[in-house]
């Protein structure tokens, strides 16, 4: 299968590889700028040679298979105007996105969702990692399957509105946890604390939902309302945005659990 990616970020990045490393024929990256189409060709042709970049959309090639647009939302559309027409099924990789948007643009289209977060420089297992999956019809759809099915073991359907839901919950489940990790991190520092000292117990609460549901694992002051530990903790917060914060986050856990 011949693929070009349009786009060459942290989930271009770590797709691409993996897919090179499996075996498919990444023959372009398109970037808009030259560093990082650069940077990522050389990675995939450091795995197996064959692999070329543009910075110019109007000379992506228009023989693969499948074109990959892992783009900011805010400037899809604009690259699918500018894409030089094709056959080759055209798909996206964003959760709040719906298919469609490549209705006036292409015949053959979809969505490949990986549902995980992607740093450059930062392995992941991709056996494990769910990917979702959605054609404008049959054969589409189980073009995409197949691909999946090649870079990770959990290949499922998913529509635009279930998946929408999906990127609503990993907002909530990684990007907000993992600013409240920032927050924590700012808090114990200014008083000359390691982070360190808390990778554990956030390895903990994790590793608990393997086994246990997440409202079942909550613990803390907030879960009973302990309004004497509550208090205290705010009068320690100086920052009035994380005050909130905290304030809005233990009533949440308190409201769940009735």
């Amino acid at each position: 299968m011949k693929i070009v990616f349009i786009g060459a970020g942290n989930l271009a990045t770590r797709v691409s590889l993996e897919m090179k490393r499996k075996g498919f024929d990444i023959t372009q990256i398109y970037s808009k700028t030259t560093e990082s189409a650069k940077s990522l060709c050389d990675k995939l042709n450091d795995i197996s040679p064959g692999t070329d970049f543009t910075t110019d959309i109007s000379e992506v090639i228009t023989d693969a298979d499948l074109y990959i647009f892992s783009v900011k939302d805010a400037v899809l559309e604009d690259m699918l105007k500018q894409m030089p027409a094709n056959n080759g099924i055209w798909v996206h990789t964003a959760g709040s996105i719906p298919m469609d948007i490549f209705k006036p643009y292409a015949t053959n289209y979809g969505v490949f969702y990986p549902l995980q977060t992607f740093s450059k420089t930062r392995e992941v297992n991709f056996s494990i990692i769910p990917v979702f999956i959605e054609g404008v019809n049959d054969n589409t759809a189980s073009m995409l399957e197949y691909a999946a099915r090649l870079i990770s073991k959990d290949v499922r359907y998913a529509d635009s509105s279930q998946r929408r839901q999906l990127h609503l919950a990993a907002v909530f489940a990684c990007n907000f946890t993992n600013h409240l990790y920032a927050i924590a991190a700012k808090l114990i520092e200014e008083k000359d604390l390691p982070f360190d000292a808390i990778r554990p117990l956030i390895a903990e609460t994790a590793a608990k939902i393997e086994e246990i549901e997440p409202y079942k694992a909550q613990t803390g002051p907030a879960i009973r309302y302990d309004e004497n530990v509550i208090n205290k903790h705010l009068s320690l917060i100086e920052q009035d945005r994380f005050k909130e914060i905290y304030s809005l986050m233990s009533k949440s856990i308190h409201e769940f659990k009735n």
